[in-house]
């Protein structure tokens, strides 16, 4: 499974790349997300143009480039991401074919484009929106949650949600987040990890949580560790997918994986 760190810090990322991770995904994302997120205590990156071109030269791993959902501005995002070095871009918010198709057609090519499956008519579509020619297609669970006027962030792994998505998708395929082993709330990370393998997880991001657990540590160490906790992971029988399925199924509705916060009206 492919790891993306999120970070614009030079140094952080180089040594965690070194260390094993895939690549590295620097975040444009902002346009109406403190509206969409309000009270919900997410991270909002300012991470700019800039940034990209700092982790760009900092780094041969892999650049992603999230910039935001489709617009306008999308054109001179695509740009601009491109000049700086982006390997891939990721478009989110995506809620229709179309959407796809002009940034494909703008992109043209120059790099790769993934999608974020984040809203229930991205879900709805996800038959067609595969058959594009992606670089990857991931499951923003927070924002799908919200799009549903959901409490529950792990909902969609555990009533088919993710597993429907992930039978149409051929392309690199990807969900959730994942911090070191031993870690994470409020499910266990380490049951979401087997539940990330049971699905045939292409690729993962580390956000803050990874971040935090990171502090202090050496990466050298805890990134192959990581890394080899999920190769132990995929070693399993189906007797025992089966049965850390049922676990992490019951850790979810146990402690109902609640996100405190006030619904949008």
């Amino acid at each position: 499974m492919d790891l993306l760190l999120f970070t614009v810090d030079p140094g952080f990322g180089r040594d965690v790349v070194a260390a094993g991770a895939a690549g590295i995904v620097v975040d444009w994302e902002r346009r109406g997300k403190a509206r969409r997120q309000a009270g919900e205590g997410t991270q909002i990156n300012g991470d700019t143009a800039d940034d990209l071109a700092r982790m760009r030269a900092a780094t041969d791993g892999r650049l992603l480039c999230r910039v935001n959902g489709y617009g306008p501005w999308t054109a001179g995002e695509v740009d601009d991401a491109v000049a700086r070095g982006a390997d891939e871009l990721l478009l989110p918010m995506v809620r229709t074919p179309e959407e796809v198709d002009r940034t494909l057609d703008l992109v043209a090519g120059r790099c790769g484009l993934g999608i974020l499956v984040e809203t229930q008519d991205a879900v709805d579509r996800v038959p067609e929106l595969a058959r594009r020619p992606l670089s990857r297609l991931y499951v923003g669970l927070n924002d799908l949650r919200i799009d549903r006027r959901s409490r529950e962030l792990f909902r969609p792994l555990v009533d088919g949600t993710v597993d429907a998505v992930r039978a149409h998708v051929r392309q690199p395929f990807g969900v959730g987040g994942l911090t070191l082993p031993g870690r994470g709330f409020p499910v266990p990370g380490d049951l979401l990890a087997a539940e990330l393998v049971r699905l045939g997880t292409d690729f993962t991001f580390l956000r803050r949580s990874f971040t935090a657990d990171l502090a202090g540590r050496d990466p050298y160490r805890e990134v192959p560790l990581l890394l080899a906790s999920l190769a132990d992971l995929a070693l399993a029988g189906p007797l025992t997918v089966a049965e850390r399925r049922a676990a992490f199924v019951a850790a979810v509705e146990g402690a109902g994986a609640p996100v405190p916060v006030a619904l949008p009206a």
